[in-house]
């Protein structure tokens, strides 16, 4: 690889590097009021009703059974994030292995300065389709967990 293919790959790294610390940013940014509820709402839901089975007239196997039994709602909705999370993970790494597939692919036909172009216009395509997936999915996740707003 030449001086300037190298340089210019640099840029375009750097490039979607930024953009793609703008999506973990928005995310972080809209899931917050998810995140909030699992970390606080529901654990301390569950550390209030764990409290409650500590009586010194239940059995040890009674207390056990008592704390995963508050621990249920916490636990499902830390799995259902994790789910949706990872799923709009995969569908926005699967948009950019396209990106890149089409970019190996101009890179045969093309100018090279041809394909680092098509290559970003398609990344920063693909990263702003699932950008606005984001909404659809907090308040997917919001219903889910009775939050309101």
């Amino acid at each position: 690889m030449d001086h300037i293919a190298a340089v210019e790959e640099q840029i375009v790294s750097e490039r979607l590097r930024r953009k793609l610390e703008e999506v973990n940013a928005a995310a972080q940014s809209q899931l917050s009021p998810v995140q909030d509820h699992i970390n606080f709402t529901l654990q301390q839901a569950y550390f209030k009703c764990a409290y409650e089975c500590f009586d010194g007239r239940r059995k040890q196997e009674e207390i056990s059974n008592c704390v995963e039994h508050c621990s249920v709602p916490v636990v499902n909705a830390q799995h259902h994030f994790e789910n949706e999370m990872a799923k709009f993970q995969e569908r926005l790494n699967r948009s950019l292995v396209v990106c890149q597939d089409k970019f190996e692919a101009s890179k045969l036909q093309k100018i090279r300065t041809d394909a680092v172009n098509e290559m970003e216009a398609c990344v920063h395509q693909s990263i702003d389709e699932n950008l606005k997936t984001l909404p659809h999915l907090v308040q997917r996740m919001k219903t889910a967990f009775s939050i309101g707003g």
